[in-house]
């Protein structure tokens, strides 16, 4: 028993000492994790209550226990990489981190919560608590702040600068309803300290036809399509699927499906200006540049980087393939 005690105090010192930057202690470093133990339970209830009154009930247990252990001192270097559950992103510079997930109603439509921790050099608590009003939000082109969220479930998170400011940008995911999802891009700026979601970073002034900026970038799909909306680093581009009514009803996005074209944006002075075709014939019969379209019985919900994941993996093999081909 005695030897099983100084096991477990030896997993706490070494999960202190290692945990981003050895600055939590392992007296917190043992309260973060028995309260990610507590947060784990109820952020699988999230995702697979039996009914919406059971799974947003935990959503709303869950939501002042996480505050709660936030508020431990450096727990911003705690990961709480065992909720599987709900989405932690951080950008390159680890400057904040936002954490994401959904509540499914009866009517299969999704609310969506989350929280942005900023990092602070004292380890005191800053957060920005993210209000989803995207069932309000009548013009999606627009600039909000945290309390007017264009919710969704966060996937990946790209920083660029530009004249000394840091722009994010943000690769989010919404099972939206029974017949249609959204995938979509935006920008995270902050200004007097405070998170801004949107603005005029999204330029389509190459386009054959010119269209306005936007400052929101959304794909909304066949719900059992899936379709590719990620950065590739090797042509240091975002590349997404070009999408086409599959009954020739463009008023109607609930039946788009991707063509296996490609369209994407480059980060040029400042702004994401739009590709209209990414391939030109490049690509050998039957080669995917980001990989053939998922089974969606296979998707799983609680990993929303993994069809990214899956492509980019995909892409690397079929670079690595021919470049071992001989000329």
């Amino acid at each position: 028993m005695m030897k099983v005690r100084i096991i477990g105090l030896s997993c706490l010192l070494f999960v202190a000492a290692t945990v981003r930057g050895q600055r939590i202690s392992a007296t917190d470093a043992a309260s973060l994790n028995a309260q990610q133990d507590s947060l784990k339970y109820l952020s699988d209830l999230i995702l697979r209550g039996r009914d919406e009154d059971s799974r947003q009930n935990a959503s709303d247990r869950f939501i002042p226990k996480l505050v709660q252990a936030l508020k431990t001192p450096n727990s911003f270097y705690f990961p709480f990489d065992s909720i599987t559950t709900v989405s932690i992103q951080y950008p390159q510079d680890s400057t904040f981190r936002i954490f994401t997930w959904g509540v499914e109603r009866e009517n299969t439509f999704f609310h969506h919560y989350g929280a942005i921790q900023m990092r602070t050099e004292d380890g005191k608590l800053k957060l920005f608590p993210l209000f989803d009003a995207s069932d309000y939000i009548l013009n999606t082109d627009t600039i909000t702040d945290n309390k007017n969220w264009y919710g969704c479930l966060y996937y990946k998170i790209l920083q660029r600068r530009f004249f000394n400011t840091d722009y994010y940008t943000l690769f989010g995911w919404d099972a939206n309803n029974l017949r249609s999802q959204k995938k979509m891009i935006e920008m995270l700026s902050f200004k007097d300290g405070k998170p801004v979601f949107g603005g005029p970073f999204f330029s389509f002034a190459e386009d054959t036809v010119p269209k306005p900026l936007k400052n929101r970038f959304i794909l909304e799909y066949k719900k059992e399509a899936t379709i590719s909306l990620s950065y590739n680093a090797e042509m240091d581009m975002i590349v997404y699927d070009h999408l086409i009514s599959e009954t020739n009803q463009k008023g109607k996005p609930s039946t788009y499906v991707p063509d296996l074209d490609y369209e994407g944006f480059k980060w040029k002075g400042g702004k994401w200006v739009h590709i209209d075709k990414v391939f030109h014939d490049a690509l050998q019969l039957g080669k995917y540049p980001v990989g053939q379209p998922l089974d969606m019985k296979k998707k799983d919900l609680t990993n929303p980087k993994t069809t990214e994941e899956m492509n980019e993996e995909t892409l690397q093999k079929q670079q690595q393939s021919s470049k071992k081909k001989p000329k």
